[in-house]
């Protein structure tokens, strides 16, 4: 009966899908907005099941996305012919997705075999310390490496305090986001700017004092915010002095490994490629997720089981990062493809309040736009929209990445906060912000709903922007 439904429903969109642009090309001046439908069902259902229906939506979460998955590529099909469908699939699938999960899994099976622990003292100093530190590591390491480093041993440390929800929130404020702003290796983003021609130091440059600034502030709130739970709870301060005992260490050269595998994938550049169904693979790129999966095993093999299991390290978060991000990549081809259209697509308002009639970008619309969209598109293709769309104003003979750099860097910045800073609106905002409240709660912690969370992160982090906006931009 649900398929049935599922299937007269994919029919009854076909129509206007079909001749939203009278031609039957599937380019973002020709597509209705009725093909953003799957990717906003994908987001209200991660929004709302776990509210209305949270059994339903443990059991089920996998089945969901597919189906609204399925009702994007049913009109697909219908209404285009099998190869741009086909196209569509492996471009969303080669590119974009394949390489995300593998980078995800890589990170997430070598930090599931660092265990840290010893003498953890929780305190808020002690937490704020484990922030702080993770905050940095980011950059280094990745957010979704650095996220799964440290956030079972700051779990660990508070598992006997009754108020500790706050905790895993700035976590992901701070560890999974924020701190991932200081280099093109922190967060997917600036990678793709790195990729695109965006110099190394130049980031670092340039997104260093608003990191510092953002990093400080909400470390500051939340010592306030543990230090009232904490005395609220009357533990008594422990005379016991922290240490710290770290197992698994080769792991980090796993984690090294990682990262010169990126380094290298954006600097060689062999010229060596292959089409497969309509999509150029890069010789680069197959070797750097070839290279990451043969991390991944060897991940496994040198870590013993100890370590795992004393990490509690189960595949679960992971799964659930691959099945609904997996649905996200395919629905949100559609929406990126319109934005890309510029004024001549649907979403044509978005793109005409970022210029001036002269054409001069308005650099705090820029940030707020992206900050809005990147919130619940994901951050790295809508950095790649605005970047595109900015460049396109380069003179003739420059380079997009050298007029965005050197002509208009407070548009470039712009672009950077407002995708990188805006990751911990929503759980879906970025990766590890899943992963993060995933292992929250097999830790016990209740976790706030989506909107719960999103009421919590705006109130913590739009006075924030506000003030970047006023600074920076």
């Amino acid at each position: 009966m649900r398929k049935t439904l599922l299937f007269l429903l994919s029919i009854s969109m076909v129509p206007s899908l079909a001749f939203a642009g009278g031609e039957l090309s599937f380019d973002g001046q020709n597509l209705s907005p009725l093909w953003s439908i799957p990717f906003i069902g994908i987001i209200l259902s991660i929004a709302l099941f776990p509210l209305i229906a949270p059994r339903i939506w443990d059991n089920h979460y996998g089945k969901i996305v597919a189906g609204w998955t399925i009702l994007f590529f049913i009109p697909l099909f219908m209404t285009y012919d099998l190869s741009i469908t086909t196209n569509i699939f492996a471009h969303a699938l080669i590119e974009e997705y394949i390489p995300f999960i593998l980078l995800l899994l890589v990170l997430f099976a070598a930090s599931g075999g660092i265990h840290i622990s010893g003498n953890l003292v929780a305190s808020p100093k002690f937490n704020v310390s484990i922030l702080a530190i993770g905050t940095i590591l980011a950059s280094v390491m990745g957010t979704t490496g650095a996220a799964m480093l440290l956030i079972r041993p700051i779990l660990s440390a508070n598992k006997n305090r009754k108020h500790r929800m706050h905790i895993p929130i700035f976590f992901i404020f701070l560890v999974a986001n924020i701190g991932g702003g200081l280099t093109p290796l922190g967060d997917p983003p600036l990678f793709l700017g790195f990729l695109n021609g965006v110099d190394f130091f130049w980031t670092l440059e340039h997104m260093f004092l608003p990191v510092l600034l953002f990093s400080l502030i909400l470390l500051s709130i939340f010592y306030v915010i543990d230090s009232y739970y904490f005395n609220k709870e009357n533990i008594a301060k422990s005379d016991e002095k922290t240490t710290v005992v770290i197992v698994g260490k080769q792991n980090f050269l796993i984690i090294l490994g990682v990262l010169l595998g990126i380094i290298v994938s954006g600097v060689w550049i062999p010229g060596i490629n292959w089409t497969v169904f309509g999509v150029e693979v890069h010789l680069e790129n197959i070797l750097r997720d070839l290279f990451f999966i043969f991390l991944t095993i060897v991940s496994l093999k040198i870590t013993s089981k100890k370590i795992r299991l004393d990490n509690n390290f189960n595949w679960h978060p992971i799964i659930e990062v691959a099945k609904i991000f997996a649905g996200i990549f395919l629905t949100i081809v559609p929406v990126i493809t319109i934005l890309e259209a510029g004024k001549a697509g649907a979403f044509s308002g978005i793109v005409e309040i970022t210029h001036t009639d002269s054409g001069e970008p308005i650099n705090v619309i820029y940030f707020w736009v992206t900050t809005v969209l990147s919130a619940f598109l994901d951050n790295a293709p809508t950095y790649l929209v605005f970047f595109k769309m900015a460049g396109a104003q380069a003179p003739d003979g420059l380079a997009a990445a050298d007029y965005l750099m050197n002509g208009i860097p407070a548009t470039l910045l712009a672009i950077s906060m407002g995708t990188v800073f805006t990751g911990p609106l929503t759980y879906i905002g970025n990766a590890p912000n899943f992963m993060v409240k995933s292992m929250a709660e097999q830790e016990g912690i209740k976790m706030p709903s989506f909107f719960g969370y999103m009421f919590i992160a705006m109130i913590v982090l739009i006075p924030v922007y506000i003030l970047l906006n006023f600074i920076f931009l």
